[in-house]
């Protein structure tokens, strides 16, 4: 890996970060707070949030096993991945590579940024190919996007392929590990300290049933956050998605109960919509959703719609030609969707 003076915009490395008021007096205690022009009154919520989500960052550390100093949270993942841009990629200048397909805010996000993006398609069956991503890299190629399980084909990404790219690329590597709550292959955040050009993505938004309150996660080298949390905005993460976030972390035997329902109807679904006449194939998948490539995807997809029923069209997406990404949904949605399909 460059040294992270070499990856990270000239810009960012000379930035002054804007200073909190709550954490000009961190590890002091008091009681008496007048110095951020706060309404004394309707507590807690006329409070500025911790900047840092300490707590919140001390109660993930115990179930994701990676150090409080390892940890940025974020306002969603997509903060995270916008942060990468901001942080790592000079607009007009450097470039970012990524799998194809893959999760569509990877190059929103790059053309926010006015970043170049080179998307790489995967081989057949969805699989990396490690050599032929790096073969589109060049000096200016500053992060590689890789998602597994990825989003929408829902297969895992071959791990020695991954691997290749984390030795060989001197850039940042980012692994997104959004659905990795509802497979039993090893984390890549297990791997930090292996890899220092390493950053993995991890939300509260799947297995933990938490996409409303906003809650992303990267883990990465403590160098790498200090930089993230240099350049977020100061009070990213609001007191109610931290409250609440506390309150669900505290129960995770409950979200390894919904897990075990959701891949056990995942299964069921899948085994379903083979007998389709309409479907003409099921991918394999490790995630809480399936691709399923029909006969015409986009009449059965309008057809749903007419019956109130909502799946993802892919249908424009690369490789995924008449595919319908399917999310799995409780016993009696499911029941639902089945049905109209017979009736198709």
């Amino acid at each position: 890996m460059k040294e992270l003076s070499e990856l990270v915009r000239p810009n960012i490395l000379r930035l002054k970060p804007y200073s909190c008021a709550r954490t000009e007096y961190a590890g002091k205690d008091a009681t008496v707070f007048l110095d951020a022009n706060e309404n004394p009154y309707n507590a807690p919520l006329n409070r500025y949030p911790d900047p840092l989500q300490e707590e919140l960052k001390q109660r993930i550390a115990q179930i994701k096993g990676v150090p409080t100093s390892r940890i940025f949270l974020g306002n969603g993942s997509d903060e995270a991945i916008d942060l990468m841009y901001r942080c790592f990629a000079e607009p007009h200048c450097d470039n970012v590579v990524a799998i194809c397909p893959t999760y569509g805010m990877y190059e929103v996000c790059a053309d926010i940024n006015d970043v170049e993006y080179r998307a790489v398609e995967l081989d057949e069956g969805f699989a990396l190919n490690a050599e032929k991503l790096l073969s589109v890299c060049d000096a200016h190629t500053k992060i590689i996007w890789l998602c597994s399980p990825n989003n929408p084909t829902g297969n895992h990404l071959d791990r020695a392929e991954m691997v290749k790219i984390l030795d060989r690329f001197d850039g940042i590597v980012v692994i997104d590990e959004a659905y990795s709550d509802f497979s039993r292959r090893r984390p890549f955040r297990q791997d930090l300290s292996d890899y220092p050009n390493l950053v993995v993505l991890n939300t509260l938004s799947k297995a933990w049933g938490c996409a409303a309150i906003r809650l992303g996660m990267a883990f990465a080298s403590e160098h790498i956050v200090e930089i993230m949390n240099k350049v977020k905005y100061p009070y990213n993460v609001n007191l109610l998605t931290q409250q609440k976030a506390l309150e669900v972390l505290s129960d995770p035997y409950a979200v390894d109960n919904w897990v075990k329902m959701i891949i056990l109807e995942r299964g069921k679904m899948m085994e379903s919509f083979r007998l389709l006449p309409i479907c003409e194939e099921v991918y394999p998948t490790n995630a809480n959703f399936f691709l399923a490539r029909m006969t015409d995807a986009n009449a059965v997809y309008r057809y749903l719609i007419d019956k109130g029923i909502i799946v993802r069209n892919r249908n424009n997406i690369s490789l995924c030609r008449n595919c319908l990404r399917v999310t799995i949904g409780t016993k009696g949605e499911n029941v639902q969707l089945l049905a109209a399909l017979r009736q198709y």
